[in-house]
């Protein structure tokens, strides 16, 4: 009986080598397929049938979050209505290994009816679908991973692959920004880091201030009433100046004796870390973390304080 571990090795290997000889067979067609897609205006509609059908949902996916609209149509629901979906402007991207998949076939005349173009993704470049094809894109595979070169293992693998290199290709081209990503992504926390702003969560009320000129005494009480592990320092002008953290005061008690009637301006920290409540809120915490702090003045362009925020805030919010 062979090891498990042996196996999973040499599967891992044999697709991993499939999407290596990819790379070889990369040519013009996939240019001219980027090219393709830019120049339509519309959709890009995929179709597949099976294991196919899996990867081609995947690849719409991955294309309609990264700024290309696109959605899959299942090829037998499309020749029962599903192709009114479709409208000129848009372009088929069809999915097949052996590329005479009966059931896409079927979809061909009437998507050329409507007049849109079509690009294969098939390892068979003479196959009945590289024929109707205005591009046609090898995801050519020598051997499945299955030992009986029957269950789709390297081929979905490759075909999967090389969706991916359309996606990312037409997001670099088009300058896809990451505000346009988030866009795509609002929920869970890859939405709420994308979106998320030091605006949305600092705190604005009760900021825990002080004068330059205050006693440590003041000071503390003021730390202890504003529950932030922080008080901000202020000069005449109501403009940060300095800060006072948790930190601050076990090195201020550990050198000096008396310390109620020390003025602030004497042992405050000056220049604190600021940040503008327009900056995304993954961006104060890696401020925070590079900087080896735990809370940020936040600040308008006048330099007046507006807010604070702190490391607790973020954790709260599923910031990590």
């Amino acid at each position: 009986m062979e090891n498990p571990l042996d196996i999973a090795r040499s599967v891992l290997k044999l697709e991993a080598d499939s999407i290596t000889n990819l790379i070889d067979h990369l040519d013009e067609n996939f240019e001219k397929a980027i090219d393709l897609i830019m120049q339509r205006k519309g959709r890009v509609v995929v179709l597949g049938i099976g294991k196919s059908g899996h990867i081609g949902k995947k690849i719409a996916a991955t294309l309609a979050s990264t700024g290309q609209p696109s959605f899959f149509i299942h090829p037998t629901e499309a020749i029962h209505g599903d192709l009114g979906m479709m409208v000129r402007g848009d372009i088929c991207l069809m999915v097949s290994h052996s590329g005479n998949t009966s059931e896409l076939m079927k979809t061909v005349p009437a998507i050329k009816r409507i007049g849109l173009p079509i690009i294969s993704m098939t390892s068979h470049v003479d196959s009945k679908l590289a024929k109707y094809s205005d591009v046609v894109l090898n995801t050519y595979v020598n051997h499945e991973a299955c030992p009986f070169n029957l269950a789709p293992t390297n081929s979905t693998t490759v075909t999967l692959a090389y969706g991916d290199a359309l996606a990312i290709s037409l997001l670099k081209i088009r300058g896809f920004k990451e505000e346009e990503f988030a866009m795509c992504h609002p929920g869970g926390i890859l939405g709420k880091r994308l979106l998320t702003k030091v605006s949305d969560i600092m705190i604005t009320e009760n900021l825990p201030i002080n004068s330059e000129g205050d006693p440590f005494k003041k000071a503390l009480g003021t730390m202890s009433k504003g529950r932030q592990g922080v008080t901000i320092i202020v000069d005449g002008d109501s403009k940060c100046i300095g800060i006072l953290t948790d930190g601050d005061l076990r090195r201020i008690f550990e050198k000096y004796e008396k310390v109620s009637e020390i003025e602030l301006k004497k042992i405050i920290t000056r220049n604190p870390k600021s940040i503008s409540p327009d900056v995304l809120a993954t961006e104060a915490l890696k401020k925070m973390q590079d900087n080896k702090i735990t809370s940020l003045v936040v600040v308008d362009n006048d330099k007046s304080i507006i807010g604070l925020i702190h490391i607790h805030h973020l954790l709260e919010q599923g910031f990590y």
